[in-house]
């Protein structure tokens, strides 16, 4: 399944990425997936009161997204258990393709393998950047890749308002 948030430039990413994969679900836009602050950043200096606020107004919205998206699967059938007809279907792989924002992924990575969600900002993925994300049914995460921008040119690499690598 595709995912997005509600904003302009994600849904005309997915819809990009969505025409390479005909037949693959693609859900209605998630405006809990949309830009914002997701929490407070520790370590974090004196912090204006509209920063406190807009953290603050964010955070609820895209921890329901986090909840909303990130799940174990459940474990597979013990191998000889008949109860389990669809055990084919209980054992088969998901992939679900996120469309959103560095802030909103930052945040995702730090909560899916149970790190300080505090510690975001201290991760950095450059727009249009791939992350991999793998959930096990036994709970394990491991991050694939995080921010990787190998498919783009060096010329076309952003990062806030910023072009290339070296800013």
């Amino acid at each position: 399944v595709v995912r997005v948030s509600n904003l302009a430039r994600a849904k005309e990413t997915a819809d990009i990425i969505a025409s390479h994969l005909p037949g693959v679900e693609y859900a209605d836009p998630d405006p809990d997936l949309n830009e914002g602050r997701p929490c407070h950043n520790i370590p974090g200096g004196r912090a204006s009161e509209g920063t406190i606020e807009k953290t603050d107004e964010s955070h609820g919205r895209i921890e329901a997204a986090f909840q909303k998206t990130f799940y174990r699967a459940p474990p597979p059938a013990p191998k000889g258990d008949d109860s389990d007809e669809d055990s084919d279907e209980s054992s088969k792989h998901e992939f679900e393709i996120i469309v959103c924002h560095a802030n909103v992924i930052r945040y995702f990575m730090c909560r899916a393998l149970q790190l300080p969600p505090e510690a975001w900002l201290r991760l950095c993925t450059f727009n249009c950047s791939l992350t991999y994300l793998t959930i096990r049914p036994t709970g394990t995460v491991s991050c694939r890749m995080l921010g990787d921008i190998g498919h783009i040119p060096y010329g076309m690499s952003t990062f806030s308002m910023h072009t290339g690598y070296n800013w």
